[in-house]
Order: structure tokens, then C-alpha cells, then sequence
């Protein structure tokens, strides 16, 4: 088998194994933020913060969720490294923010956090502070989802197929996943724009 075979063969045992049920979980936790006027913030670092800023963009402009994830800043996210220390970029960030229990935190991140191997050492100080405003938090992670899947309340962990594939199938699956949450007929209250213009019928 060559190795884009392989590669698509294991995205499909991935998609077979996830747990629709957490998705719908994570669907229901979307729909109720934007009932209850809250907000959701978007957390992950390196390829992970790339579909946090996509997340931003659909998430409200087809869901109509307020929307934001700190890594959009690079001003602000610079000067807290600069200035205060990488582990607490989003805590201090949140804190501005004033982030309450009307708010979502939706974390997207390979290992979710750990601080024994010092790995996004940043998202668990922000878990550690959601946690005690009694704040709802979601995630899509993959490996054993880290202090993520710990202290989360709906946490979608990518089933790991092959050890030497586990970044790149997450992150895949992070757009792939954020995708289906925005279609989601819970969340999704405005077209996207390819299927408004044209008749369902004529779509290829």
C-alpha cells in the first residue's frame, strides 16, 4: 500500500471510531452559549491556532456565536510572552475579557495540555481558571486528550491509529470536526454562500 492510501486508510478508521454522541454534546453546548448570549473563545497554539481563527470566521458568521480566540492578536499575544511568560498568555487574556459561566471555552489542541511535560502549559493555566468561574468547556484533542479531556464537558479525542501520524490527523480532523458543529442544524443559522446560490439539485 502506498503512503497516501495508507494516510486516507487511517482517516477512515479515525471517522469510524469517533463518538457521534460527544459531538452532539459539543453541538448542544454551541446552540445554548448563543441562547444564553455568552460568548465562546477559541484556544490552541501552532497549527491548532490556524483553526481556531477559521473556527472564528464560521463560527459567527453562519452560527451567529460572539467569537474570539486570543491568537488572532499577535500584538497582545507577543507582548504577554514578552512580558509576563508563555504559560499565561490566555489566563491573563480571559481575564480581560472578563470571562464568566454565561461564556463556552472550546479548546483544539494535539495533547490538550500537560503540565508534567511542560506541553501547552498555557491551555491548562486557562482550563485551570474556566474551571473555577464555572465556565462549560469543550475540546477536540487527540492522544489521551490531556488535562483537556480531564476537566472537560463535552471533549472529542481523535482515536490515535498510527503513533507516527497523531499531529497531523488532529489537526486534520479539527477543521473537519469544526465543520460539522457549524452544519450542525442546532448551531448553523445562516447559508453558506457556494450552497445558497445554487438549487441543492444542481450542486456537484
Amino acid at each position: 500500500m502506498n503512503f497516501s492510501k495508507s494516510f486516507l486508510a487511517e482517516a477512515t478508521q479515525i471517522i469510524e471510531n469517533l463518538d457521534p454522541t460527544v459531538l452532539e454534546k459539543m453541538a448542544g453546548e454551541l446552540a445554548a452559549v448563543r441562547a444564553r448570549q455568552g460568548r465562546l473563545f477559541l484556544l490552541g497554539v501552532g497549527g491548532s491556532a490556524a483553526a481556531c481563527s477559521h473556527a472564528v470566521n464560521d463560527f459567527r458568521k453562519l452560527a451567529g456565536i460572539e467569537t474570539y480566540a486570543p491568537t488572532d492578536n499577535v500584538s497582545e499575544l507577543t507582548a504577554r510572552t514578552n512580558d509576563e511568560g508563555w504559560s499565561t498568555i490566555f489566563v491573563e487574556w480571559l481575564k480581560t475579557s472578563h470571562l464568566n459561566s454565561k461564556d463556552l471555552v472550546l479548546i483544539l489542541s494535539v495533547g490538550g495540555g500537560n503540565l508534567e511535560k511542560n506541553v501547552s502549559p498555557n491551555l491548562v493555566e486557562a482550563l485551570k481558571y474556566a474551571q473555577a468561574l464555572d465556565v462549560p468547556i469543550a475540546g477536540i484533542v487527540g492522544r489521551d486528550g490531556g488535562y483537556t479531556a480531564q476537566v472537560g464537558d463535552a471533549v472529542v479525542i481523535i482515536p490515535t491509529v498510527n503513533p507516527d501520524h497523531i499531529t497531523p490527523h488532529t489537526e486534520s480532523f479539527h477543521c473537519l470536526l469544526l465543520h460539522l458543529l457549524v452544519t450542525h442544524p442546532a448551531v448553523k443559522n445562516a447559508p453558506t454562500k457556494w450552497e445558497s446560490t445554487v438549487a441543492p439539485s444542481n450542486l456537484s
